[in-house]
């Protein structure tokens, strides 16, 4: 989104800057971490560098009490992230390319596993490593001009960013493939119809029903959000009696905490609870 409806989304109250960045910007205001890609005049493309900044923000996420909701964006109307910078890829051999999906997915990972929800909002092309970056976020919330698609096997390789393993685990096997297989791109309602993201808007209302969303979960409990999220990845990858297993566990952490007292106290008590992270 331009500079502008960003900065809309955050008017009237304090913004803070966690780092300086040449790739990215970061903002914080409101415990929402706010995470633009701002390189669009290659359409926002993640080149080495970029995804070294996107490791540092997500690191900042992870680590700062304060930020409760990361939102991911891209700058400007045409590209959340069009993908890879291909001008990479000309000097890899076998080795190197190995090499930059590891680191791939090492920040795509801590992406999805920072411990805080972080809602993509997708702006225009989201192609490639760039609809990979889309799915390792907690969910995805799509303006009326974006567009998805894995076109990697047009150049003759397949997606390195974890295109393979979270898209037809989001999406569906056979879903997944056709779209792998043929490189096809999809709009915004086709994404929505198999699931591929939450919910379409206007590209106006995309930051802001992105905000709103996050303030949602805002007054929720953040540990408990915290769990919710770790028992929803780690069990993916059990069976489902093992993430049953996990679930319990999970289940009886939050009832070690200040916030459970709070909010069985609030409900009791016809109050709004006041969580504390405690």
């Amino acid at each position: 989104m331009p500079a502008s409806t960003l900065s809309c989304a955050v008017s009237g109250a304090e913004v803070m800057s966690a780092s300086t960045y040449e790739n990215i910007r970061y903002d914080k205001t409101n415990q929402v971490a706010f995470i633009t890609i701002a390189r669009p005049k290659v359409l926002n493309a993640l080149n080495a560098p970029t995804l070294q900044e996107l490791t540092r923000a997500f690191q900042a996420v992870r680590d700062d009490e304060d930020v409760r909701v990361a939102i991911l964006t891209g700058e400007g109307e045409k590209a959340f992230v069009a993908g890879a910078d291909i001008n990479e890829f000309t000097a890899l051999g076998a080795v190197g390319a190995n090499a930059l999906s590891a680191r791939g997915h090492a920040l795509f990972s801590l992406v999805e596993n920072c411990g805080k929800p972080v809602i993509a909002a997708v702006n225009g092309f989201a192609l490639g490593g760039g609809d990979e970056l889309a799915l390792s976020c907690t969910f995805r919330i799509a303006s009326e001009n974006a567009r998805f698609g894995q076109p990697e096997i047009k150049l003759g390789i397949i997606p390195g960013y974890g295109g393979t393993q979270r898209l037809p685990r989001l999406i569906g096997k056979g879903r997944a493939l056709q779209l792998i297989l043929t490189g096809d791109m999809i709009k915004a309602d086709e994404a929505l119809r198999i699931g591929l993201v939450n919910e379409v808007v206007a590209a106006a209302e995309l930051l802001p029903r992105a905000e709103a969303l996050a303030n949602k979960i805002i007054a929720n409990a953040p540990l408990a959000a915290r769990y919710a999220i770790q028992a929803v990845n780690q069990g993916m990858d059990m069976t489902l009696a093992e993430g049953l297993v996990h679930e319990a566990a999970l289940f009886g952490l939050c009832f070690a905490t200040a916030d459970k007292n709070e909010g069985t106290g609030a409900f009791l008590e016809k109050r709004a609870p006041k969580f504390k992270g405690v």
